[in-house]
C-alpha cells in the first residue's frame, strides 16, 4: 500500500513538473517583445527585447552613464574634462574601455588609436569641420597622435603632450550595446537584440521565434544612406557584431574623395581595397574596435590579426584588381552566412 501510494505521488509530481513546464513555455512564448528607441552618442538606437514590461527608463540610465563617460559631445563627461587637461577622477567605465582600446592598440600595432582626434578632424571628419589640411600641419598633429602617448595610472590619465586628445567613437558605441545586453540578463531577459548605430548584440530567438539575422550593407557611394541592398545576411545570435565602411563617411574636395578612416602612423585617409569590414566577437567593444581597425590595416594585415585571434570572425567587402565588389570572410563564419 505504501508503494503504491508513494508511485501515485511521484506520479501527480511528474505531471506537476510537466503542466508547470507547458504553462512556463506558454507564457514565454505569449509574453510580448518591446522595441525601444532613442538617440545617444550623437547616433540613434534600436533596442528589442522579450518582456512583460518596458526597461527603457533603466536602459537610458545605463546609457546616459556610457555618455558620461565617453562623450566627446558631452562637455561635463569624463573624456571631455581630459581633453581639456582637467583633473578628473575616472570611473569604472571609462577605465574598462581604455584598457580594452589599449591592448586592442598593441594588438593592431596602432591601427586602432583613441588618440587620433586631431587628425580626424583636420580631415574635416568627427566633431569638428575643416578643410583638407596640409603636409605640414599634418606633421604637426602627428606629433600629439599616439596610444603611446598617455596612460593610466592611480585613477588618473597621464599625458605625454597635454595637446593629446582622446576619442573613444571607435569602440563606445559597441561598448554602450554591451552595457545594455547586461543590464536585459541582469534582467533574466534571455531574447534581445541591442543595436546602437549600426554595432549589435544579441542573444535567444526574435519575435518570429527564429534566430536573430543581420544584413550587412552593399557598399556603395551612398553618403546619405540611401541605398539600402544588403550583400549577405549574418545569423549573429548569441554573438556581437559590428560594421565600420568607408563608402557611406567620406567628402570630394578638388575633385578627389576622402574617406573617414585616418592612418593614424601616416596621418592620411587610408586608401585600401576593403569597402567595409564587419566582425563577429564575444563582445560588441572588440567587435567595434577591430572593424575599425581592419579599416586601416587592410586585407592582408586584417587577415594576420584573424589568425591570431580565433575569438573573432569577420566578413570584408573589397574592390578586386578588375574594380568589382568581391568578399572574404573566415572559414569559420561560412554556416551563419545566408542566415539559415
Amino acid at each position: 500500500m505504501d508503494k503504491k501510494r508513494k508511485n501515485m505521488w511521484q506520479l501527480a509530481f511528474l505531471a506537476f513538473l510537466i503542466i508547470a513546464t507547458v504553462l512556463i513555455i506558454r507564457h514565454q512564448q505569449d509574453m510580448p517583445y518591446q522595441q525601444d528607441s532613442g538617440m545617444v552618442f550623437g547616433t540613434v538606437y534600436h533596442i528589442t527585447y522579450q518582456s512583460d514590461r518596458s526597461l527603457k527608463k533603466e536602459i537610458e540610465a545605463e546609457l546616459q552613464k556610457v555618455d558620461d563617460a565617453l562623450s566627446p559631445f558631452n562637455s561635463q563627461s569624463i573624456i571631455s574634462h581630459i581633453n581639456r587637461n582637467e583633473d578628473t577622477q575616472l570611473n569604472n567605465m571609462f577605465i574598462d574601455v581604455f584598457e580594452m582600446a589599449r591592448q586592442i592598440s598593441e594588438e593592431t600595432d596602432g591601427a586602432f588609436d583613441i588618440t587620433v582626434a586631431p587628425l580626424v578632424n583636420a580631415w574635416g571628419f568627427g566633431f569638428k569641420a575643416g578643410t583638407a589640411p596640409t603636409q605640414h600641419a599634418i606633421d604637426s598633429l602627428k606629433s600629439t597622435v599616439g596610444y603611446k602617448k598617455v596612460s593610466l595610472s592611480s585613477g588618473r590619465i597621464h599625458k605625454t603632450d597635454p595637446r593629446v586628445m582622446l576619442d573613444c567613437s571607435a569602440i563606445a558605441k559597441g561598448y554602450g550595446s554591451d552595457v545594455v545586453a547586461r543590464l536585459l540578463k541582469k534582467e533574466g531577459i534571455q531574447n534581445y537584440m541591442v543595436e546602437i548605430g549600426g554595432e549589435i548584440v544579441t542573444s535567444g530567438i526574435n519575435q518570429k521565434r527564429e534566430r536573430w539575422r543581420i544584413g550587412v550593407t552593399k557598399p556603395s557611394d551612398d553618403s546619405l544612406s540611401v541605398n539600402q541592398e544588403l550583400q549577405t545576411v549574418l545569423n549573429v545570435t548569441d554573438k556581437a557584431m559590428a560594421t565600420s565602411g568607408n563608402y557611406r563617411n567620406f567628402y570630394y574636395k578638388n575633385g578627389r574623395k576622402y574617406a573617414h578612416t585616418i592612418d593614424p602612423k601616416t596621418g592620411y585617409p587610408v586608401q585600401h581595397s576593403i569597402l567595409s569590414a564587419t566582425v563577429i566577437a564575444p563582445s560588441c567593444a572588440i567587435a567595434d574596435a577591430y572593424a575599425t581597425s581592419f579599416m586601416v590595416m587592410g586585407m592582408e594585415r586584417a587577415r594576420q590579426v584573424l589568425e591570431k585571434h580565433p575569438e573573432l570572425m569577420a566578413y570584408l567587402i573589397y574592390t578586386d584588381e578588375k574594380g568589382d565588389y568581391a568578399v572574404w570572410y573566415s572559414p569559420k563564419l561560412e554556416p551563419a552566412i545566408g542566415g539559415d
